[in-house]
């Protein structure tokens, strides 16, 4: 990708930006993850190719979750700064809202990148529904970051154990479990991992990176028809987190090891063989939640504090 001029022109104190919060949702099936990576397609490479045919210059996403490969998203949120000029030009001299006609803008070129893009990779968009929908794009308050501003992230994770059976419609988001799964063992075990911890022995650690989190919900329900829901919230995610939680959880559900045992390896703090990934194709981010507008940037203030000072990488 060429770009064609600076993403933002320096010099302006601000004063040219306009920065849009959009709401994404995605299947993560056809996509490599979130994060650009060279040669492969992925999401953000698709929103950002759709920005540089809109725009006609690069621009750079700021997502509240990246998400592995694979994983899906109901509740993706990512902001990007425009300038005034380009902001207010969107409806091309029409009487329109910008935001509706960014919106409508953008969602046609990204619908034209997922067709142009990947059939020419072999894959087919089935009947023309995209995988990627940007749903709202509006005026972000003041302050407002879509990373550094939120104060949780909460995702869901499906698992079809033999008591549910297994609804080959349901395949693509749902984990297929080989054996009956015990809620309440489940519920047990996942108590001893909420709170403030350090979740190396659940991390894929980063560099630099902490390992500590708040884990402010982990539960199981069986819904009616017997498929057990996972919602997992905490105030950020290590690399993995989500997936290291669920596959050794369900060492505990299936009664293989006592609930216990997730404490046990809370505190080791070491990952090793049996840190168990689950699969990625059922695990959705569901929400991103972030303060009223008037606490935004001290909230993005505070996040960047104690992520300089080691303490938090969303």
């Amino acid at each position: 990708m060429t770009t064609l001029e600076p993403a933002i022109p320096s010099g302006d104190g601000g004063l040219l930006r306009v920065r849009v919060r959009l709401d994404i949702s995605y299947d993560g099936a056809p996509f490599s993850g979130w994060a650009l990576q060279p040669g492969l397609t992925t999401v953000q490479g698709i929103l950002e190719g759709a920005l540089f045919t809109l725009l006609r210059r690069q621009a750079r996403l700021t997502v509240g979750g990246r998400t592995d490969a694979g994983v899906h998203a109901r509740g993706q949120v990512a902001h990007v700064d425009l300038t005034h000029a380009e902001w207010e030009g969107m409806g091309r001299g029409r009487d329109v809202e910008p935001a509706d006609a960014f919106l409508r803008r953008l969602t046609g070129t990204i619908n034209r990148e997922l067709t142009d893009g990947m059939t020419g990779r072999g894959r087919s968009v089935r009947n023309s529904v995209p995988a990627v929908v940007v749903r709202s794009a509006t005026r972000a308050p003041a302050g407002f970051d879509a990373r550094f501003s939120a104060l949780w992230r909460r995702y869901s994770y499906g698992i079809a154990d033999t008591t549910a059976g297994q609804d080959p419609l349901r395949r693509h988001t749902t984990l297929w479990h080989p054996a009956a799964l015990d809620v309440a063992l489940l519920n047990e075990g996942a108590a001893y991992l909420l709170g403030m911890q350090d979740f190396a022995a659940f991390c894929k650690p980063r560099v630099g990176a902490t390992t500590i989190r708040e884990l402010q919900r982990y539960e199981f329900t069986r819904g009616h028809d017997g498929v057990i829901t996972a919602t997992v919230q905490a105030d950020a995610f290590c690399h993995n987190m989500v997936r290291a939680l669920i596959g050794s959880t369900l060492r505990v559900g299936s009664g293989e090891l006592p609930p216990v045992w997730l404490a046990e390896r809370l505190a080791a703090r070491l990952k090793d063989a049996r840190s168990i990934l689950a699969a990625p194709h059922p695990l959705v981010l569901e929400e991103i939640a972030y303060p009223g507008d008037e606490e935004l940037a001290a909230r993005a203030e505070l996040t960047r504090s104690r992520r300089n000072a080691g303490h938090l990488e969303p």
